[in-house]
Parts: structure tokens; sequence; C-alpha cells
């Protein structure tokens, strides 16, 4: 966060262009890995003659796992959709890239591109509007089918439709020690006391019991204005774990939310920064009109919703170089010119 931007301090001026041909190299980058993905859970296929190969972190490895890569391959397919006249590499790249992030099947990188790519057809293509309206229709039917038809995906998106309002559902997919295991909702999440060893949280019903035990630790421990101090806050919600009578591996998931993360780490200066860093980004992105930058700046916004994206070094990378590339004064005074 820090050393980045001293480094593009010294770096020479880069035009609109340079930065295309960046995003273009990285993007081509991007499409080879997917290669190498769908390549290697084909041979595992042939040996295992398993379909999980394919998806989520079957697909990819654990580390640096299915949500960054899904976040990765996300910033290049939109390079590839933005081109208005494709060659046939480019849209190979399109359903290459495409076709990665939906076997990934991460819920919230899925959701936040099927909104961008209506945003982009709704609003930045110069064609027709009854080839708009068809081309929207047709992606969401495409998308709603695939979804429907597909049991891997369709099964992530399920669990959280099925357990979010209906307390203490069977989870028949999950057993431990031949004991049945119960979902957990929203509202358990929120204000049940106490939970149980064989309790499940699935992905929103998570998220909101770390936002609850953050809540709880803002009232019992002094860090509204410093926090916990970087990586400081795991023991306290191990500690919360513990007391709520969770397995122990629900200690080992941090917040699962960026914005929560830094207030718990960093206290409430830490994340002003955070977010004004987001406004200023949104705002250039929205002010120069470029497509990808308001890409890029709405995915951190949602993104950071459900993700400690900064926990790992690569997400660190990723925000903070493409955060210096997309607002450099450089870029922004040729756009003036």
């Amino acid at each position: 966060m820090l050393f980045i931007p001293l480094a593009f301090v010294f770096l020479p001026k880069l035009t609109k262009q340079a930065l295309q041909r960046i995003i273009r190299f990285y993007s081509f980058g991007m499409v080879l890995f997917g290669l190498f993905f769908l390549a290697k859970a084909s041979l595992r296929y042939f040996e295992t003659y398993n379909t999980a190969v394919f998806f989520h972190n079957e697909l990819v490895p654990y580390d640096p796992g299915a949500i960054y890569i899904s976040v990765f391959a996300s910033l290049a397919v939109f390079h590839f959709i933005q081109i208005p006249v494709k060659s046939n590499i480019e849209k190979a790249c399109v359903f290459i890239l495409a076709l990665l992030i939906f076997l990934l099947s991460s819920k919230s990188i899925i959701t936040i591109d099927f909104i961008i790519v209506i945003c982009y057809y709704a609003f930045f293509v110069t064609i027709p509007s009854g080839t708009k309206t068809l081309t929207i229709l047709s992606v969401s039917v495409f998308l709603f089918l695939s979804v429907l038809f597909v049991k891997e995906v369709r099964e992530r998106f399920l669990i959280e439709y099925e357990t979010a309002f209906i307390d203490n559902t069977l989870n028949d997919n999950l057993t431990k020690d031949n004991q049945n295991i119960y979902n957990v909702s929203i509202n358990e999440a929120w204000s049940k006391k106490d939970f149980h060893q064989n309790s499940f949280f699935p992905g929103t019903a998570l998220r909101i019991y770390q936002l609850r035990i953050f809540s709880e630790l803002l009232a019992e421990q002094p860090i509204f204005l410093k926090g916990f101090g970087l990586e400081g806050s795991q023991d306290y919600i191990q500690a919360k774990a513990k007391q709520h009578n969770l397995n122990p591996l629900y200690g080992t998931y941090n917040f699962h939310n960026q914005y929560v993360q830094t207030f718990a780490e960093l206290g409430v200066i830490g994340f002003l920064i955070l977010v004004f860093m987001l406004f200023i980004n949104l705002k250039n992105a929205f002010k120069y009109k470029d497509f990808l930058h308001i890409t890029f700046a709405i995915t951190m916004i949602m993104l950071f919703l459900s993700e400690s994206f900064f926990c790992r070094q690569r997400g660190i990378v990723f925000f903070i170089v493409l955060y210096c590339l997309f607002n450099s004064t450089s870029i922004q005074e040729t756009e003036k010119k």
C-alpha cells in the first residue's frame, strides 16, 4: 500500500494508450491461466470421471482460490467485452474467461459481473435500442438457464435462497460423525445467543454473523480509534467462536468484509481512509468515462462487502497497482489535452 504508490512516483508518465496496452497484456495473461486451469481439470476428469473437478476450488488451487481468480478474470473479460469490433481471437478470449468465471461459481462475482454487463449494454454501447434489449434479455436468460441446469452452480445459489429466512434447516449435503448438520439463517446469525458444533453458516449468514461479532467487539473493546492492529483481530474472532459454542473452524475465518476488517484492525481513521480512496476512485472513473475504470471501482466497492480482500498479499497488490494505474495524474492530464 505504501511502496507501490511510491514506485509510481518514479515511473515515466503513462498515457491512456500505455494503460490500455498494460491491461491488454494482463488480459491475455489471464486467458492463458484460464486455459491452463481448464486443461488441468480436463486431465483430472479423465482420471476420476468426476465433474466436480471443473468447479470452484477444485478448478483452481485453494491458494490463490476461486474468489481471487474470479476477480482477476473479471477485469480481463471486460477488457475484451468493451472492444467495439472484436477479432475471432478476442471473441474466444471472452468465451474462455466467461466460462472460467462461471465455473469458479463465486456468487458475489457472478452477480457483480452480471450487473456490470447489463449496465454496459444499457449505457455504454451505441447500438439500436432494440438490439440492446435483445442482448440484455439474451444474457439474462443464458445466465438463468445456466444456473438452473448446472448442478454445482445451482446448489451454491440455492443454499442462500433456501436458508436465508428459514431457521434451522437440515443441510442435505453435509454430515459430521453421522450427525445432521443444520443451516443457520440470517436472523439466527444476528440474534441467536448460542449455536452448536453442527451449525453451518451459508455465505450470507456467515457474513451477518461476522458483522454481529464485530459490533460486539466494538462495544466490548477500545478499538474505535486505533483498532486491534494489523491482523490483530483473529484471536478475538476465535474467542467469539468459543463463546458462541461454534465449531473451532469458524474461529479461523476473518471478517469476510473489508470495511469491517479495516475498522476492526485500523480503527475509524483507517476505515475513513479506505472509504475516501474508494470514493476518489469511483469519482475519477465516472469523470473520465472510462468503462474499465468504472468496472474496477464498482467491483471493489461491492466485493469489499463480502471479502476481506486485503488479508492476502495478492489482493493488496491487485488493488493498489490498478488503483495507481487508473488514477495516475499523467493519465488524467492526457485526457484533458
